[in-house]
């Protein structure tokens, strides 16, 4: 539970003034002003207690929502207290407290729209910034392949540490200038290097912009992060998580929720890319095409399974009536 304080005292009524709209008015004013930013499923409350008169007991508004809390519960509230209390007055030094408690928004994950990566690689631990300001693309590729194979030098890796001479051995590894950055052609070449991985960029974290999609066929998937503003590579080390998404394809990396239709994948096996009609496979004991490679029994197996069939339906009912 979170909530402000405020301390106020009310200027004094004036003689053509109405007792009952003028206080209507100062309370609208105080109630706008402490649930401004509010949000609207958000419970709130008031407590309100006079300084001067100690011994006055607190006057308290239980927990609404943030809509309900309006000027005319307060007013209600107050002039039964004042009726009651002659001690009690509005020109005294008043201490109002407001009570929120946050209620869940139920959003399924953290909205990403207007957040800058700074704020969101703190709240979603699945994206890591790199920190170096030049080559960001050997850095973030690094840190991802060694996320992929589980390497015991990751979590360094993850923090910026220990980069240097592993960014310096990729760097004379293969002929590709990143002095001015790593555009299209450059991941390009960089894919081509590292086939036994699958590069993917995303376009900040949105869904639909996949800047770039590299072989299609390797099972080690290397997920980064372009930021537009800055012009800098990140890791995603869980995309799902990322994106805030329940399920993923392994075949075209679409991310859903409920179901999702993919051709690139068999849709009998999972296999990538999908089986076609020649890879076919004939089972005899299951009287059933398969469109990959089936493992039957052994023959012994079956031969005793037969065997043992042929002996219990060889074997005669015997019905018995009554004691022997």
């Amino acid at each position: 539970m979170t909530g402000r304080s405020l301390l106020i005292k009310l200027n004094s009524l004036g003689e053509e003034q109405d007792p009952t709209t003028y206080l209507k008015e100062c309370i609208t004013v105080l109630t706008n002003y402490l649930v401004d930013k509010v949000p609207g499923r958000d419970l709130v409350g008031l407590r309100i207690r006079n300084t001067e008169n100690v011994q006055d007991k607190v006057v308290g508004i239980s927990l609404l929502r943030r809509d309900q809390l309006k000027a005319d519960v307060v007013c209600s509230v107050l002039g039964k207290v004042i009726q009651s209390n002659a001690r009690f007055a509005l020109t005294d030094h008043l201490e109002v407290h407001l009570d929120r408690v946050s209620m869940p928004a139920g959003n399924g994950g953290v909205k990403t729209k207007g957040r800058s990566l700074d704020l969101l690689s703190a709240i979603k631990k699945c994206i890591v910034l790199v920190k170096a300001a030049f080559l960001c693309l050997n850095h973030a590729s690094i840190t991802a392949m060694a996320g992929v194979n589980n390497d015991s030098k990751y979590v360094s890796y993850r923090h910026g540490w220990c980069l240097e001479e592993p960014v310096e051995e990729l760097l004379n590894s293969f002929d590709v200038d990143l002095s001015n950055g790593g555009g299209f052609k450059e991941l390009q070449q960089f894919q081509q290097y590292i086939s036994d991985y699958k590069i993917i960029v995303f376009d900040g974290l949105y869904l639909d912009r996949v800047m770039f999609s590299g072989n299609f066929l390797s099972a080690k998937k290397l997920y980064l992060l372009y930021d537009r503003d800055s012009g800098h590579y990140n890791v995603i080390t869980n995309l799902k998580g990322a994106m805030a998404k329940r399920y993923i394809c392994n075949g075209c990396d679409t991310l859903y929720d409920h179901t999702h239709k993919c051709d690139k994948i068999c849709s009998l096996c999972t296999a990538t890319p999908p089986c076609t009609k020649d890879q076919s496979k004939y089972c005899c004991t299951c009287n059933r095409w398969f469109l990959r490679e089936v493992f039957p029994e052994s023959s012994n197996s079956q031969s005793e399974r037969q065997g043992s069939l042929s002996v219990e339906t060889s074997m005669p009912k015997l019905f018995l009536f009554g004691n022997i």
